[in-house]
């Protein structure tokens, strides 16, 4: 039953092209033409274009090595662009049936667990593929690098480095799947495609702000439970600080491992546990 929802959820978003392009192609492609561009102005006005970019004429000859390369662009997967297209998918996938008032016509043919489930399992999907082609993205730009700057490529990749891609990789995709988690509560409770859309962009904006003013207006620790709980962006830029650290010395206490992990989660199946037992009960006679 799960798999008979999935199936036609999937085909029937793929018969909405412009969705999939907006939400798996365009940030890659967007990233593409920055990085091309960026790329071109360090090589026609070099010195400090080229210092901006970590191009120093020192290290213009030193081999380019690839998995590094997968290592960033796995960093960079859930960047905000990311974030907000995959929220217009997601408001249209979970919404669309209130839009149309399809639900009453589909709901008798499947259950409600697997009928929420297979939009669930196309939407972690489309996220999925929206990954995949940044990645491919990134290879894009490195390879343009390294023609434009006669760099040689390689590829070296070491046991420690493949469980840094992995869990860069793995926490990247779950925060799309954690924020797209609140627009799939906000559209059962509402029934409101724009609901949908909007509710979890202004939480987003909120909890920014919040990240900004929380240690300074509230004394908010940033290693401390408060901040990780309310803040779930918080808590997936620790754990990316915790499985790769960033270059140079950090100042402060080192991130808290169990706050961040335990509000990422819980951001995650909070929303759709609750999504499953509203919808379960909710009336769809009308819809």
């Amino acid at each position: 039953m799960l798999a008979d929802a999935a199936r036609a959820e999937a085909y029937r978003l793929s018969k909405n092209r412009i969705q999939i392009g907006l939400s798996v192609f365009l940030t890659p492609l967007l990233f593409v033409l920055g990085g091309l561009f960026l790329l071109w102005q360090a090589r026609t006005q070099g010195g400090a274009a080229a210092a901006a970019m970590g191009l120093n004429p020192g290290s213009a000859s030193a081999p380019l090595n690839l998995a590094d390369t997968l290592i960033a662009s796995a960093d960079k997967g859930a960047n905000g662009l990311m974030l907000v297209l995959m929220l217009v998918a997601a408001a249209t996938l979970y919404a669309g049936d209130y839009r149309w008032e399809t639900w009453r016509l589909i709901s008798a043919r499947n259950g409600r667990t697997s009928l929420l489930g297979g939009k669930l399992l196309v939407m972690t999907g489309l996220a999925l593929a929206g990954m995949v082609v940044f990645q491919i993205a990134g290879l894009i730009v490195a390879l343009a690098q390294a023609a434009m700057f006669e760099r040689s490529i390689t590829f070296d990749m070491s046991a420690g480095a493949l469980g840094d891609l992995v869990l860069t990789w793995l926490l990247s995709w779950l925060r799309i799947v954690q924020y797209v988690m609140i627009a799939l509560l906000t559209a059962v409770v509402s029934r409101s495609l724009l609901a949908a859309l909007f509710v979890p962009w202004a939480l987003g904006f909120v909890q920014t702000l919040l990240g900004q003013l929380g240690p300074a207006v509230f004394g908010w620790e940033p290693q401390g439970w408060t901040m990780h709980l309310l803040l779930p962006g918080h808590a997936y830029d620790a754990l990316k600080t915790l499985v790769v650290p960033p270059a140079g010395p950090v100042p402060g206490p080192a991130p808290a491992l169990w706050p961040a992990l335990t509000s990422l989660v819980l951001w995650t199946l909070l929303p759709l546990l609750a999504a499953l037992a509203w919808f379960r009960r909710q009336d769809l006679a009308k819809e």
